[in-house]
């Protein structure tokens, strides 16, 4: 992939820490940073398609009550744990 120049001022000691990571790895600081450009631009992504997917699912309308869920969070680390609930709310049939 062709890359491009992209300039940025940051803070003094957050280069420090830069350049020693950089050292660390036997790498250059622009090489760390991109690496940390890329990570945080692919995580922003994913946390976005996540969220898309969660709402799809929401629109669907198919829930756990709460009752259910402090039902089985009460559960937790007794004798008696009971498993995960499953939906207990539906659309109105139409």
């Amino acid at each position: 992939m062709p890359t491009v120049p992209f300039t940025l001022r940051i803070d003094a000691a957050i280069k420090k820490r830069l350049e020693q990571e950089a050292k660390r790895e036997d790498r250059s600081a622009a090489y760390v940073a991109q690496q940390a450009i890329h990570a945080y631009v692919e995580a922003k992504e994913r946390a976005r398609a996540a969220i898309r997917a969660a709402e799809t699912e929401a629109d669907k309308g198919v829930f756990v009550s709460g009752a259910a869920m402090d039902e089985w969070v009460r559960s937790w680390g007794s004798d008696e744990e009971r498993p995960m609930p499953q939906p207990d709310i539906f659309p109105p049939r139409r």
